[in-house]
């Protein structure tokens, strides 16, 4: 692994796991000892990360750790849900050969064998593996190289991935009604981009995306299950019911 990939891994795992807390100011000189690595990596990984939205510029020189209100977390998911419904709206529009469609439709299969209550909790763990491959499957069926980019920076924050809140949703009671709602949305999301119904794909993505958003009011009643978020360090805690 290079410096700059490890510097970059390290800094993004301390934001993320609350080692630097929100408001925290963030140092070149002072990460690069702590980071055990050389000034120019750590200077590439504060760069990428205020990219990547987990760090903020200050004017008088260095960084901030970010923190994030609700609404910027709402945001950051409503945008998701607008890039992926693009995503299937084109992937219905340039679908050539229908078995462009078979990879999906064999994720399609070891999601619903997964959300069957026989799975066990195991069937938790397989599911979100299943489901980030589905999203990266339809991403890649818009054959869209500038949409993959601005999906790929919507989708480092942590909040705004499509399994973002699954792991506090499953601490809830009945955990597995919300898989069988997604995992409809999956299948019906399919099914128009096999029938080419691009504004009918485009609605249903978007509106899949939405069930992150009602995880995310789920956990807010709760702070135990808010915690188990990644990244719920930089969540105001103000912001939590």
């Amino acid at each position: 692994m290079s410096q700059s990939l490890d510097a970059l891994l390290k800094l993004r795992d301390l934001i993320l796991n609350g080692g630097l807390a929100p408001g925290e100011r963030v140092s070149e000189l002072p990460m690069v000892e702590r980071l055990g690595v050389s000034r120019t990596p750590v200077r590439l990984a504060l760069v990428k990360l205020e990219h990547e939205g987990l760090l903020e510029a200050l004017p008088s020189g260095g960084y901030m750790v970010k923190a994030f209100g609700y609404d910027e977390i709402v945001d950051a998911i409503e945008l998701r849900g607008v890039l992926e419904g693009t995503a299937a709206r084109l992937a219905s529009e340039r679908l050539g050969r229908r078995s462009e469609l078979d990879a999906l439709r064999t994720c399609l299969r070891q999601l619903e064998a997964v959300v069957s209550p026989a799975s066990g909790p195991a069937g938790f763990n397989a599911y979100v593996q299943l489901n980030q491959r589905f999203h990266r499957l339809l991403l890649a069926l818009a054959k869209s190289a500038a949409l993959e980019r601005a999906l790929d920076h919507a989708t480092s924050l942590p909040f705004a991935s499509p399994s973002a809140f699954f792991f506090a949703q499953s601490e809830l009671p009945r955990p597995r009604e919300m898989l069988i709602v997604a995992q409809d949305q999956h299948r019906t999301i399919l099914e128009a981009i096999e029938n080419r119904e691009g504004g009918r794909a485009e609605a249903l993505a978007r509106e899949h995306a939405r069930l992150a958003r009602r995880n995310l009011d789920l956990a807010r009643s709760d702070r135990s299950l808010l915690d188990g978020v990644p990244g719920a360090a930089l969540i105001r805690l103000r912001d939590a019911v």
